[in-house]
């Protein structure tokens, strides 16, 4: 059994540590709202692009002139994985949800005999995938000297993407993130890149019904318009990390701040009835040597 002063040093720990815990809360809930309008803000340009993106290659079809980053290599053989996650941890189940759900697809397309590749953007993903699948790793995006994230991060991460298909490194590209839902919510998400899939383009040509003229002419749009794409979506899944990071970092902190007040409660009154069991017998040995004379 713990001593007096054993237990009061562990609830002096204890609300050192919920000190601590209630900070990081309050400094996630402060970035989580900028986080928030970010990733909110980002997603009407990254879906009105990839609607416009998809009502061209619509027009352009099947035709030779289509740029390859559109039509593909024509197999799927090996496939590169882009997997975003966060630098640091105390975020819940943030980085280890869209490592497990990465981890599920690799091991589904190793099974079919496909060669895979990996990209990993964040140190707690590379973390997790390199216990499993190192030899599969071929870059690491790190991040954590960014403060907050730009466009040009997120360019940086497409031309690596799009030279290394120029190159013939692979056949097909998805990206993996976490979608931001709310401060609990946040949904693991696969967007293939590279070629657009053809579910995703039928529905975006539906959702841009307008009726476009292209100058000077529709494939050399789509040669320039296409990388764009891929940093855009690159940006859009890095602010949803961001918030969706900061949204589990709040709700993770606040669960902890609590238990911490539950512990500190528990320890407290093991203290109080400790130190009383202890005055009583005090008590007793006093009244029992009294008697005695």
């Amino acid at each position: 059994m713990p001593s007096l002063k054993d237990l009061k040093n562990r609830i002096a720990s204890v609300k050192a540590t919920q000190k601590i815990t209630k900070a990081m809360k309050m400094v996630a809930a402060a970035k989580l709202r900028r986080a928030q309008e970010a990733a909110e803000a980002a997603r009407p340009y990254s879906q009105r692009m990839a609607a416009v993106l998809a009502n061209i290659a619509q027009a352009v079809g099947a035709d030779d002139s289509a740029p390859a980053l559109m039509t593909g290599t024509g197999k799927d053989d090996t496939h590169l994985l882009v997997v975003c996650t966060a630098e640091r941890g105390l975020c819940g189940g943030f980085n280890s949800q869209i490592a497990r759900f990465a981890r599920d697809h690799i091991r589904k397309l190793l099974a079919e005999g496909k060669t895979v590749k990996i990209i990993c953007v964040g140190k707690k993903g590379f973390d997790i995938l390199r216990r499993e699948f190192a030899s599969l790793i071929i870059d690491r995006v790190d991040l954590r000297e960014v403060k907050k994230i730009g466009f040009e991060n997120a360019d940086r991460i497409g031309h690596k993407v799009i030279e290394l298909f120029e190159k013939g490194e692979f056949d097909v590209c998805t990206l993996f993130y976490s979608e931001f839902k709310s401060v609990i919510s946040q949904i693991p998400t696969a967007q293939q890149l590279i070629p657009a899939s053809a579910g995703a383009v039928a529905a975006e040509a539906d959702s841009a019904s307008a009726i476009y003229e292209y100058e000077p002419d529709a494939a050399a749009i789509l040669t320039d318009l296409i990388p764009r794409n891929i940093s855009v979506q690159i940006f859009r899944a890095l602010l949803e990390n961001v918030a969706g990071e900061m949204g589990a970092k709040m709700s993770a902190m606040d669960n902890a701040t609590r238990n911490a007040g539950e512990m500190i409660n528990k320890l407290t009154l093991n203290y109080n009835r400790q130190r009383q069991a202890q005055i009583t017998k005090e008590l007793i040995e006093i009244i029992s040597g009294a008697e005695a004379l």
